[in-house]
């Protein structure tokens, strides 16, 4: 049986590890979507991606618009999961001292990471329909009150049900969820990964639909909706801010469409 102080210090080690990797993969993350948004600020393409509504897609223009979803995703969820990364890294730690965690952990993100890129592949074939139905502007923002007021009343009223708060109370305790739901090994990990992805997506996913009001380009919507889960997810008034939140966002959308 190994003593419980190298125990500790190769959990500590893990933790490092695992977070020196999260925070250099949301830095690149971040960076990309700075570089991309820079250039849509300057009204040419950073890779043809501010060109969409003068010219139709092809591959490309469809290969691009995927590839800043999964970069915007990777830069908001990152922060978002990271708790979650960190409790099952303790937990395999404890469940199998023998090893390290990084394996289980990488294999519950690849699984996390999947369905988020199913998810971006969906925007992205949303954002191709907008721009083939001349409905979003050069900065990538709707250019219609009505699909605006549309995407805000239903992610307002989305706030209030109980599906929502089905995959909310499950996002905010990742113990109590490892703890009741553990998995063993590299399958085990990947199927709860693809668990805890289809309740984030669940969680978030209206929301998200609102980078095509704001700008699917805007940083500082990015920013602000990644500080928004964060407090709804991690805060003891969390359900209430989310459903305050609700009721402003359904109430701004009525507005639009009236």
């Amino acid at each position: 049986m190994a003593h419980p102080d190298s125990l500790a210090a190769a959990a500590r080690r893990d933790r490092v590890l695992l977070l020196a990797a999260l925070v250099g993969l949301c830095v690149l993350a971040w960076a990309y979507m700075i570089r991309m948004a820079a250039g849509t600020t300057h009204g040419h393409s950073c890779h043809g991606m501010a060109e969409p509504v003068v010219r139709p897609w092809g591959s490309v223009e469809i290969l691009m618009a995927f590839s800043m979803w999964v970069a915007m995703m990777a830069a908001m969820m990152l922060p978002i999961v990271t708790p979650w990364l960190l409790v099952l890294s303790g937990q395999k730690r404890e469940n199998g001292p023998g090893g390290t965690s990084l394996g289980t952990v990488g294999y519950f993100m690849l699984g996390y990471a999947a369905v988020w890129t199913g998810y971006s592949v969906a925007a992205a074939l949303g954002q191709w329909a907008l721009v083939a139905a001349a409905l979003l502007s050069p900065e990538l923002a709707a250019t219609s009150p009505v699909l605006g007021g549309v995407l805000f009343l239903a992610a307002g009223v989305y706030q209030w049900t109980p599906w929502r708060d089905a995959c909310m109370a499950h996002c905010r305790s990742p113990l109590g969820y490892f703890m009741t739901s553990w998995r063993k090994g590299r399958q085990g990990a990947l199927t709860m990964g693809v668990r805890h992805g289809l309740y984030c997506v669940g969680c978030c996913w209206a929301l998200m639909a609102l980078s095509f009001v704001f700008g699917i380009m805007n940083l500082l919507w990015m920013a602000g909706i990644t500080a928004f889960l964060l407090v709804e997810k991690i805060t003891s008034w969390g359900p209430r801010f989310g459903r305050a939140a609700g009721v402003i966002l359904a109430g701004y959308g009525m507005w639009m469409l009236a």
